[in-house]
């Protein structure tokens, strides 16, 4: 043998090759090729501390069941420990695969070279041969592992370069892609496909975590369209980190007994592992978790953590701007939505005041929010009578508004059929009762007013009781009637009646107009409401409801009660 010429082949070929697997294969194929070995293989440290095969030439094969080496007294293992090569010169034991191996394959010699730098094994190689080789053969042998060593050790270095290079180069293109959209739809699905591609991970979860409501939520999957899922934060594994912020890494999920086998069962997919870790805001806030299911090979690792909590502040960041965005298009289309509803309920009211000989009325109408549940109504019964409704539903906003549009139909279709203000007024409170299930209620007057003979018949359901201002006397309170709306089934009514005289004001309001409070909490009252009328008792009626208005609002200015303001006035005037 040319040892010279050997040893410089030998350090042609690994000063070539860099890359792990083609370094192992050229080793053990020389070995075989050129130092007469009979076999050879090299175990890599796989994970903690099992080997595994993974280069061999020459023959006979190894068994399988020495491909994976995790006995703490095998010959390989033990050679990983000590640092140091190895020969075996003994018999065959039961329980030593490699060694009843070599013997009924005659092979009479064996040994086991560390690959490392003296304190960190990196791999084992083995050669096995019929015969014990030279001391030229050995020291060439030696120069083999040590030379491979060396190289699988740069290899290595080179190969982790490289592969922080592609991670740093996919979190650069993983930072454009969290700042390619505003759709908070979208953003979440290309969030979780980044998390998912680097940790190798099958299936994830990114729940946003909702501070108003204490939930975490998401969208996920359901046919063509997304469904919005929610849990209370604090519950399940992903509840749990958005409460504590601690990262959950669970190798195996039905060993653990925080994992719910639940939705496995549901779904038909089987849990193996789980990493499940917060996403902060640059405030440290959280602002979302990540849950990754079944890593393509082994558990989830520190790296998988580090990276994806190094890419989670800029996660956060594009989470909170698409959030923002899409809160703004929510409240712009709250906003159309609003307005529409705002326009339907004006048309359900009247649009003009009627006219009739002998009185003149004005009103004013001034919801709190966009819609409200106040009502008023001018319903003909005749060429002589007029039914004036004002009514005002329990609270505020789209709820109250609904419920008050259905009374103005309800009522719309009872007068036609029914002409006593008792019939109705049982009717109304049956159908409301029926269609709220007592879970709204509302105030209510009725007034039939026989234009014809100057007087009014009503009942008052509960409501703000209606005053009949008259020059030079007393003020009017028609107050008889009964208990309000939709709270009990077969409610009596008693009806009350009254006749004008001229230059009597009758003032319909809600209680938005009396419950007004100024910065004391002392509430407007019906009694400046009367002498506001006294201040301008001559004038229009709608210059009656202005003043009105106007010494509401200046009284309330400050105030924190807010309501919704509906005010009729009906003045009875002389007929020229």
């Amino acid at each position: 043998m040319d040892l010279l010429k050997e040893i410089d082949d030998l350090t042609g070929d690994f000063s070539s090759a860099l890359e792990p697997q083609g370094l192992m294969e050229g080793l053990v194929s020389r070995l075989v090729n050129h130092c007469a070995m009979s076999a050879a293989g090299i175990w890599r440290v796989n994970g903690q501390s099992d080997l595994a095969l993974t280069a061999s030439a020459g023959g006979p094969a190894f068994p399988n069941s020495i491909r994976e080496v995790s006995a703490d007294h095998s010959f390989i293992k033990k050679a990983a420990q000590t640092h140091a090569p190895l020969i075996f010169e003994g018999k065959a034991q039961e329980s030593d695969e490699l060694a009843r191996w070599a013997e009924q394959n005659h092979l009479r010699y064996l040994s086991a070279y560390p690959l490392g730098n003296g304190t960190k094994t990196s791999g084992v190689l083995l050669v096995g041969a019929a015969h014990p080789p030279d001391e030229a053969k050995l020291a060439l042998i030696g120069l083999h592992a040590r030379l491979a060593a060396v190289a699988l050790r740069d290899a290595d270095v080179i190969a982790g370069l490289r592969h922080n290079l592609e991670r740093l180069h996919f979190m650069v293109e993983a930072s454009k892609v969290f700042n390619s959209t505003l759709d908070l739809s979208d953003l979440l699905a290309k969030v979780l496909d980044v998390a998912k591609t680097l940790t190798k991970a099958e299936r994830g979860t990114l729940f946003l975590v909702d501070e108003k409501t204490d939930e975490i939520w998401s969208l996920i999957a359901q046919g063509m369209e997304k469904q919005e899922i929610r849990l209370p934060r604090g519950r399940g594994i992903a509840g749990h980190v958005a409460l504590t912020g601690e990262i959950v890494n669970i190798p195996d999920a039905y060993a653990d007994h925080r994992f719910d086998p639940e939705v496995d069962k549901r779904t038909g997919f089987r849990t193996r592992n789980m990493l499940t870790l917060p996403i902060r805001n640059t405030a440290a806030r959280i602002v979302a978790t990540l849950q990754l299911l079944n890593k393509a090979t082994g558990s989830f690792t520190d790296e998988d953590t580090d990276v994806l909590l190094t890419l989670s502040g800029q996660m956060a960041m594009s989470l909170e701007n698409a959030q923002l965005h899409h809160d703004l298009l929510e409240k712009e289309r709250l906003e159309r939505e609003m307005a529409l509803a705002r326009g339907i309920q004006h048309s359900l009211l009247p649009e003009t005041t009627p006219v009739i000989p002998g009185f003149d009325i004005a009103v004013m109408n001034e919801p709190c929010f966009e819609v409200g549940g106040d009502y008023y109504d001018f319903l003909s019964l005749g060429p002589n009578t007029l039914l004036v409704i004002i009514a005002d539903v329990e609270g505020k906003g789209i709820s109250s508004a609904m419920v008050m549009s259905n009374l103005q139909a309800t009522l719309r279709a009872l007068v036609l059929h029914l002409h006593s203000l008792n019939d109705i007024a049982e009717s109304v409170n049956k159908m409301i009762l029926h269609d709220t299930r007592g879970e709204k209620y509302m105030t209510m007057f009725m007034g039939l007013i026989d234009t014809r003979r100057k007087a009014i018949h009503y009942i008052n359901c509960g409501h703000v009781p209606p005053v009949i201002y008259r020059p030079g006397a007393d003020s009017i309170q028609l107050v008889e009637g009964g208990m309000v709306i939709g709270l009990f089934e077969n409610v009596q009514f008693d009806r009350g009646h009254v006749k004008f005289q001229p230059g009597d004001v009758l003032l319909l309001c809600t209680d938005g107009i009396t419950e007004a409070m100024d910065v004391q909490s002392e509430e407007f009252g019906m009694d400046r409401v009367v002498k506001c009328v006294g201040d301008v008792k001559e004038n229009k009626a709608r210059e009656i409801v202005l003043k009105i208005c106007d010494d509401v609002t200046k009284f309330s200015k400050g105030g924190t009660h807010m309501d919704d303001k509906v005010m009729l006035a009906i003045k009875v005037v002389n007929e020229q």
